[in-house]
């Protein structure tokens, strides 16, 4: 949605930076795909969210990562699309687990770099890539404008997605759960639910989940390392959108989403025009 309503504005991104979710929308706008991203995505349901979940003995984590790669292929970029070759400039981030180190993918495979980039712990296994596991790059540089300066950016726009989830997403989640009779259907609920059931009638003092404690463990670390990031290296345009009503992976209201992405670069138009004059 923020990418649809800068290009109304005539802002066309020549770098594209991303990590996790930015570096799958960040590789179909380099790749020129991000139509056919935004069209499968649209059409989402629940059920099929939940077809990518893979619950069973010895799972390293809870996304099927063979149905997601080919997910990957057929809606963002092919399997043999490198990084170098893309339409625009473009490079993610992701996470060396073993030493804490940040790796920037600026060459290579693109879907081998975007399966890095997006592997949350505990959701996702961590991904060999050169004799290295490598994890989700939100846990060292989630808002990655130090990329995009050492990619060539001139001017910068900074999509932060945690700014307005902090203190929210656990009576967000509660409120959802009684509006839907006490929790989502199927393996979503499996999910969300898989180590402490929220109690009989949503007590107050009702433990949550541990989906929701990881969720909201994420969005703290992120949220804190996203301002430490930018205080060193400000972005000179940061949009905010707000999506505490939409959880972690509430990907069938992609809808909704979009919307939010328009209406924040909508209010924050009067800024951008005066940062791009």
């Amino acid at each position: 949605g923020i990418i649809h309503a800068l290009d109304e504005l005539g802002l066309r991104p020549d770098v594209i930076t991303g990590c996790s979710i930015g570096a799958i929308v960040g590789a179909a706008q380099a790749d020129s795909n991000l139509q056919g991203l935004e069209d499968w995505v649209r059409s989402l349901r629940r059920r099929d969210v939940a077809a990518f979940f893979d619950i069973g003995w010895g799972m390293k984590g809870f996304i099927d990562a063979q149905r997601l790669r080919a997910f990957l292929h057929e809606h963002v970029v092919s399997e043999e699309s490198q990084i170098e070759s893309m339409a625009s400039a473009y490079g993610n981030v992701a996470t060396d687990l073993g030493n804490g180190r940040e790796i920037w993918f600026t060459k290579g495979n693109v879907l081998s770099s975007v399966m890095a980039s997006i592997a949350l712990p505990g959701l996702f296994a961590p991904v060999r890539y050169n004799g290295r596991w490598l994890v989700d790059g939100g846990l060292v540089n989630p808002v990655p404008v130090s990329l995009c300066h050492a990619l060539g950016a001139d001017v910068v726009i900074a999509v932060n997605l945690n700014a307005d989830i902090l203190g929210k997403h656990l009576s967000s989640r509660k409120a959802d759960l009684a509006a839907e009779g006490g929790a989502f259907d199927g393996i979503l609920g499996t999910i969300r639910n898989y180590s402490s059931n929220l109690f009989p009638g949503n007590r107050e003092d009702s433990p949550p989940g541990m989906f929701d404690v990881l969720a909201s463990s994420v969005n703290i670390t992120q949220d804190r390392i996203t301002r430490s990031r930018m205080a060193g290296d400000p972005p000179d345009i940061l949009l905010e959108p707000r999506l505490a009503q939409i959880g972690l992976l509430e990907f069938h209201r992609a809808e909704e989403a979009i919307s939010e992405g328009e209406r924040c670069v909508k209010r924050m138009r009067p800024v951008i025009e005066y940062t791009m004059e």
